[in-house]
């Protein structure tokens, strides 16, 4: 007997309301309307990479690593060189000479270095010295830093004219805050816009390069090295010198400022000056970061100027990084519109 089966439309009874129309259905969610706005991401990332401080048994594991490594090394050369002495004397004498060679330039650089961080100790020296001055008016104090000031750019022929000024008006000053407003005048007006251009210069290139620069890690790399060298820069400007642990240490003090100050973020009101209220949300996503960056690099540039200046700013204005953006981004505005 052949099976009978029931190949008709089959009736489900659901339970509850019937099925809804497609009128009922709920709407499809609409994009946002209000993009994310640019972080600076690259920026942001580089300040917190800069000012993170290794904790202090990473420090003991580098620091014993590369004792080791030197002791090591120092070792196997000394052998490699006895060794050869004894086997080929002629070529065991050349090898010891370029041993000896190397450890005399590896003994300059720490000379150097150890040079560039106490020109930047004098700096900060010079800057401590001023400040206490000013609070004291204390005129003896401030011809005293003006003295030491005069040292410090003695030779530099960008400073010559307002050391032969300084040198004939000083005495005629009989206040703390005279001596020290024309000393900032004369000697440091022409450092101020050498150090705003070289400001000026970095926003305007990490702007560019993390504008049109699609990986995350090259953009960041680039923010980074971009700023360093802003740094060591302004600090060869007013004085500073400073070698690749000095650069080191200054880099750190500004965006260590900068991130506990929450500085590192900006908005509108940072790139107002050029884009008018309310436009950045507007531009594209990339070329929105690069601006940012480049108005972040900006207000790293204002902390390194006021961290490497010997003398507080207070006949002279300080710079603002919304004047710098305004000077160093308009252009790339302009070229994007």
């Amino acid at each position: 007997m052949s099976d009978e089966r029931n190949t008709g439309p089959v009736l489900i009874d659901l339970e509850g309301d019937a099925p809804a129309s497609p009128s009922d259905a709920p709407p499809v969610p609409e994009p946002d309307s209000a993009p994310t706005l640019p972080e600076g991401r690259a920026m942001a990332t580089a300040a917190a990479l800069a000012a993170r401080r290794p904790s202090r048994l990473a420090r003991w594991f580098w620091g014993l690593f590369a004792a080791l490594l030197t002791t090591l090394a120092s070792v196997a050369a000394w052998q490699f060189a006895m060794n050869l002495i004894a086997s080929v004397p002629l070529l065991g004498y050349a090898v010891s000479a370029l041993l000896i060679a190397f450890l005399a330039v590896v003994l300059a650089i720490m000379v150097k270095e150890i040079a560039a961080l106490a020109r930047l100790g004098a700096v900060d020296a010079l800057h401590r010295a001023a400040d206490l001055a000013l609070a004291d008016d204390d005129l003896k104090g401030a011809h005293a830093v003006v003295a030491k000031l005069t040292a410090l750019y003695a030779g530099r022929d960008d400073t010559r004219w307002g050391r032969e000024r300084l040198k004939d008006r000083a005495p005629e000053i009989f206040d703390a805050q005279g001596v020290l407003g024309l000393a900032e005048t004369e000697l440091l007006g022409p450092l101020d816009i050498a150090a705003r251009r070289e400001v000026e210069a970095a926003a305007r290139q990490v702007a560019t390069v993390t504008a049109f620069i699609p990986l995350a890690l090259a953009d960041v790399a680039a923010a980074l090295g971009a700023n360093i060298r802003m740094i060591r820069r302004i600090a060869e400007i007013y004085g500073g010198r400073s070698g690749t642990l000095g650069s080191w240490r200054l880099v750190r003090a500004v965006m260590s400022h900068l991130v506990a100050t929450g500085a590192v973020a900006v908005g509108d009101d940072m790139l107002e000056p050029i884009l008018g209220g309310g436009l950045l949300g507007k531009l594209s996503r990339r070329f929105g970061e690069g601006l940012v960056n480049g108005a972040l690099t900006a207000r790293v540039g204002v902390a390194a100027i006021e961290v490497c200046r010997p003398l507080p700013f207070k006949a002279s204005k300080r710079p603002t990084a919304r004047s710098i953006v305004r000077t160093a981004l308009a252009g790339l505005v302009r070229s994007e519109a």
